[in-house]
Protein backbone atom coordinates (compact mmCIF):
# COMPACT_ATOMS: atom_id res chain seq x y z
CA UNK A 1 0.00 0.00 0.00
CA UNK A 2 2.87 2.36 0.76
CA UNK A 3 4.33 1.80 -2.70
CA UNK A 4 0.94 2.39 -4.27
CA UNK A 5 0.46 5.62 -2.30
CA UNK A 6 3.87 6.91 -3.34
CA UNK A 7 3.17 6.05 -6.96
CA UNK A 8 -0.21 7.83 -6.95
CA UNK A 9 1.12 10.95 -5.26
CA UNK A 10 4.62 11.05 -6.68
CA UNK A 11 4.13 14.51 -8.19
CA UNK A 12 2.91 15.98 -4.91
CA UNK A 13 5.74 14.37 -2.94
CA UNK A 14 8.35 15.57 -5.42
CA UNK A 15 6.89 19.08 -5.39
CA UNK A 16 6.85 19.21 -1.59
CA UNK A 17 10.41 17.92 -1.41
CA UNK A 18 11.52 20.53 -3.94
CA UNK A 19 10.00 23.36 -1.89
CA UNK A 20 11.59 22.04 1.33
CA UNK A 21 14.99 21.71 -0.34
CA UNK A 22 14.69 25.22 -1.78
CA UNK A 23 13.87 26.59 1.67
CA UNK A 24 16.80 24.78 3.26
CA UNK A 25 19.14 25.92 0.50
CA UNK A 26 17.94 29.52 0.88
CA UNK A 27 18.53 29.38 4.64
CA UNK A 28 21.98 27.87 4.13
CA UNK A 29 23.04 30.46 1.56
CA UNK A 30 21.66 33.28 3.70
CA UNK A 31 23.58 32.01 6.73
CA UNK A 32 26.76 31.73 4.65
CA UNK A 33 26.39 35.29 3.38
CA UNK A 34 25.81 36.54 6.92
CA UNK A 35 28.90 34.74 8.25
CA UNK A 36 30.94 36.01 5.32
CA UNK A 37 29.81 39.55 6.06
CA UNK A 38 30.75 39.25 9.73
CA UNK A 39 34.20 37.93 8.89
CA UNK A 40 34.68 40.75 6.39
CA UNK A 41 33.68 43.24 9.07
CA UNK A 42 36.22 41.80 11.49
CA UNK A 43 38.97 42.04 8.88
CA UNK A 44 38.12 45.51 7.55
CA UNK A 45 36.84 47.43 10.57
CA UNK A 46 37.76 45.22 13.48
CA UNK A 47 34.29 44.07 14.47
CA UNK A 48 31.30 45.44 12.58
CA UNK A 49 30.43 46.30 9.01
CA UNK A 50 30.13 49.92 7.99
CA UNK A 51 26.58 51.26 7.48
CA UNK A 52 27.13 51.22 3.70
CA UNK A 53 28.27 47.58 3.62
CA UNK A 54 25.60 46.48 6.11
CA UNK A 55 22.80 48.02 4.03
CA UNK A 56 24.00 46.39 0.81
CA UNK A 57 24.62 43.04 2.47
CA UNK A 58 21.05 42.92 3.77
CA UNK A 59 19.69 43.65 0.31
CA UNK A 60 21.86 40.98 -1.34
CA UNK A 61 20.82 38.40 1.27
CA UNK A 62 17.13 39.06 0.68
CA UNK A 63 17.44 39.08 -3.10
CA UNK A 64 19.27 35.73 -3.06
CA UNK A 65 16.78 34.27 -0.57
CA UNK A 66 13.74 35.31 -2.60
CA UNK A 67 15.33 34.15 -5.88
CA UNK A 68 16.01 30.66 -4.53
CA UNK A 69 12.49 30.35 -3.10
CA UNK A 70 10.88 31.50 -6.38
CA UNK A 71 12.96 29.04 -8.41
CA UNK A 72 12.05 26.25 -5.97
CA UNK A 73 8.33 26.98 -6.24
CA UNK A 74 8.57 27.12 -10.04
CA UNK A 75 10.32 23.73 -10.13
CA UNK A 76 7.71 22.31 -7.76
CA UNK A 77 4.83 23.50 -9.92
CA UNK A 78 6.57 22.07 -12.98
CA UNK A 79 6.01 18.57 -11.53
CA UNK A 80 2.31 18.80 -12.40
CA UNK A 81 1.52 18.30 -16.10
CA UNK A 82 -1.67 20.36 -15.86
CA UNK A 83 0.22 23.33 -14.49
CA UNK A 84 2.86 22.94 -17.21
CA UNK A 85 0.18 23.01 -19.92
CA UNK A 86 -1.40 26.12 -18.42
CA UNK A 87 1.99 27.80 -18.16
CA UNK A 88 2.72 26.95 -21.80
CA UNK A 89 -0.54 28.54 -22.87
CA UNK A 90 0.11 31.61 -20.80
CA UNK A 91 3.61 32.01 -22.20
CA UNK A 92 2.12 31.93 -25.68
CA UNK A 93 0.37 35.19 -24.82
CA UNK A 94 3.27 36.64 -22.86
CA UNK A 95 2.61 40.18 -24.06
CA UNK A 96 -0.87 40.22 -22.55
CA UNK A 97 0.42 38.50 -19.40
CA UNK A 98 3.18 41.08 -19.03
CA UNK A 99 0.67 43.92 -19.21
CA UNK A 100 -1.67 42.28 -16.69
CA UNK A 101 1.05 41.34 -14.22
CA UNK A 102 2.82 44.66 -14.65
CA UNK A 103 -0.36 46.61 -13.96
CA UNK A 104 -1.40 44.44 -11.00
CA UNK A 105 2.01 44.46 -9.36
CA UNK A 106 3.06 47.96 -10.36
CA UNK A 107 3.27 49.27 -6.80
CA UNK A 108 5.13 46.23 -5.47
CA UNK A 109 7.59 46.24 -8.36
CA UNK A 110 8.14 49.99 -7.97
CA UNK A 111 8.90 49.55 -4.26
CA UNK A 112 11.30 46.66 -4.98
CA UNK A 113 13.16 48.58 -7.69
CA UNK A 114 13.32 51.62 -5.40
CA UNK A 115 14.72 49.42 -2.63
CA UNK A 116 17.50 48.21 -4.92
CA UNK A 117 18.28 51.79 -5.95
CA UNK A 118 18.36 52.92 -2.32
CA UNK A 119 20.83 50.15 -1.48
CA UNK A 120 23.05 51.06 -4.43
CA UNK A 121 22.99 54.87 -4.21
CA UNK A 122 22.92 54.90 -0.37
CA UNK A 123 21.01 58.14 0.40
CA UNK A 124 20.19 56.41 3.69
CA UNK A 125 22.03 53.62 5.50
CA UNK A 126 21.42 51.37 8.48
CA UNK A 127 21.90 53.45 11.62
CA UNK A 128 21.48 56.87 9.95
CA UNK A 129 19.33 59.50 11.64
CA UNK A 130 16.90 60.86 9.04
CA UNK A 131 13.89 63.14 8.84
CA UNK A 132 11.17 62.13 6.39
CA UNK A 133 7.92 64.10 6.11
CA UNK A 134 8.43 65.74 9.54
CA UNK A 135 9.15 62.37 11.20
CA UNK A 136 12.65 61.89 12.62
CA UNK A 137 14.08 58.48 13.42
CA UNK A 138 16.97 56.05 13.04
CA UNK A 139 17.07 53.77 10.00
CA UNK A 140 16.54 50.32 11.47
CA UNK A 141 16.26 48.24 8.31
CA UNK A 142 16.09 48.69 4.53
CA UNK A 143 14.13 45.84 2.95
CA UNK A 144 13.16 45.11 -0.62
CA UNK A 145 9.88 47.02 -0.49
CA UNK A 146 9.81 48.91 2.81
CA UNK A 147 12.20 50.84 5.05
CA UNK A 148 11.82 50.78 8.84
CA UNK A 149 12.50 53.93 10.87
CA UNK A 150 12.59 53.90 14.67
CA UNK A 151 11.30 57.25 15.91
CA UNK A 152 12.46 59.03 19.06
CA UNK A 153 9.38 57.93 21.01
CA UNK A 154 9.90 54.26 20.12
CA UNK A 155 7.38 54.11 17.27
CA UNK A 156 8.40 52.34 14.07
CA UNK A 157 7.59 54.19 10.88
CA UNK A 158 7.31 51.84 7.89
CA UNK A 159 7.77 53.73 4.62
CA UNK A 160 7.37 52.31 1.08
CA UNK A 161 10.69 52.53 -0.72
CA UNK A 162 9.11 54.25 -3.71
CA UNK A 163 8.11 57.21 -1.52
CA UNK A 164 11.62 57.42 -0.09
CA UNK A 165 13.10 57.44 -3.58
CA UNK A 166 10.76 60.20 -4.77
CA UNK A 167 10.71 62.47 -1.71
CA UNK A 168 13.36 64.69 -0.10
CA UNK A 169 15.08 63.07 2.90
CA UNK A 170 17.07 64.97 5.50
CA UNK A 171 19.94 62.66 6.48
CA UNK A 172 21.61 64.05 9.59
CA UNK A 173 24.52 61.57 9.66
CA UNK A 174 25.37 60.72 6.05
CA UNK A 175 28.63 62.74 6.12
CA UNK A 176 29.42 62.87 9.84
CA UNK A 177 28.03 60.27 12.28
CA UNK A 178 28.10 62.87 15.06
CA UNK A 179 24.88 64.70 15.91
CA UNK A 180 24.38 68.03 17.58
CA UNK A 181 21.88 67.81 20.43
CA UNK A 182 19.95 70.89 21.53
CA UNK A 183 17.81 71.22 24.67
CA UNK A 184 15.80 74.22 25.85
CA UNK A 185 16.14 75.70 29.33
CA UNK A 186 13.74 78.44 30.47
CA UNK A 187 14.54 81.34 32.79
CA UNK A 188 12.02 83.55 34.53
CA UNK A 189 11.58 87.09 33.17
CA UNK A 190 14.25 89.41 34.50
CA UNK A 191 16.74 86.61 35.31
CA UNK A 192 20.46 87.12 34.77
CA UNK A 193 20.79 85.49 31.36
CA UNK A 194 24.49 86.37 31.07
CA UNK A 195 25.35 84.50 34.27
CA UNK A 196 23.19 81.57 33.20
CA UNK A 197 25.04 81.33 29.88
CA UNK A 198 28.38 81.28 31.71
CA UNK A 199 27.23 78.43 33.95
CA UNK A 200 25.78 76.36 31.14
CA UNK A 201 28.85 76.79 28.89
CA UNK A 202 31.35 75.79 31.58
CA UNK A 203 31.90 72.26 30.26
CA UNK A 204 34.08 71.61 27.22
CA UNK A 205 32.05 70.93 24.10
CA UNK A 206 28.87 72.49 25.52
CA UNK A 207 27.57 75.81 24.20
CA UNK A 208 24.65 77.93 25.33
CA UNK A 209 22.88 80.88 23.73
CA UNK A 210 19.75 82.94 24.13
CA UNK A 211 17.31 81.39 21.67
CA UNK A 212 14.19 83.41 22.39
CA UNK A 213 12.84 86.12 24.66
CA UNK A 214 9.13 86.17 25.48
CA UNK A 215 6.94 87.79 28.07
CA UNK A 216 6.73 84.47 29.93
CA UNK A 217 10.49 83.94 30.12
CA UNK A 218 13.85 83.58 28.39
CA UNK A 219 14.63 80.43 26.46
CA UNK A 220 18.23 79.27 26.45
CA UNK A 221 19.44 76.69 23.91
CA UNK A 222 22.14 74.33 25.20
CA UNK A 223 23.97 72.26 22.57
CA UNK A 224 26.47 69.42 22.60
CA UNK A 225 27.70 66.77 20.17
CA UNK A 226 27.17 62.99 20.32
CA UNK A 227 29.28 60.36 18.60
CA UNK A 228 26.28 58.51 17.14
CA UNK A 229 22.52 58.75 16.74
CA UNK A 230 21.97 56.04 19.35
CA UNK A 231 23.38 58.30 22.10
CA UNK A 232 21.24 61.37 21.44
CA UNK A 233 18.56 60.54 24.02
CA UNK A 234 21.05 59.91 26.81
CA UNK A 235 23.06 63.05 26.03
CA UNK A 236 19.92 65.21 25.88
CA UNK A 237 18.75 63.92 29.27
CA UNK A 238 22.18 64.59 30.79
CA UNK A 239 22.26 68.14 29.39
CA UNK A 240 18.86 68.97 30.89
CA UNK A 241 19.72 67.53 34.29
CA UNK A 242 23.12 69.22 34.60
CA UNK A 243 21.81 72.53 33.30
CA UNK A 244 18.95 72.65 35.80
CA UNK A 245 21.24 71.67 38.67
CA UNK A 246 23.66 74.48 37.90
CA UNK A 247 20.95 77.09 37.56
CA UNK A 248 19.25 76.03 40.78
CA UNK A 249 22.57 76.16 42.64
CA UNK A 250 22.77 79.85 41.66
CA UNK A 251 19.04 80.45 42.30
CA UNK A 252 18.45 81.15 38.61
CA UNK A 253 15.81 78.48 38.13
Amino acid sequence: MAASFVERHSDEITAAATVVLALLLAKLVDHSLLQRGRKLGEVVSGGTLSPVADTRLRLVRRLVFVTIIVIGIALALAQFPSVTRVATGILASSAVLGLVVGFAARQTLANAIAGILLAITQPIRIGDLVTFEEETGEVEDVRLTYTYLRCDDGRRLIVPNERLAQSPIHNHTIVDPRIQIEVSIWLEPGSDATRALELLSADEGVQARVADVEKDGIRLAVTAWTESAAERGRVAARLRQESLQRLRAESLS
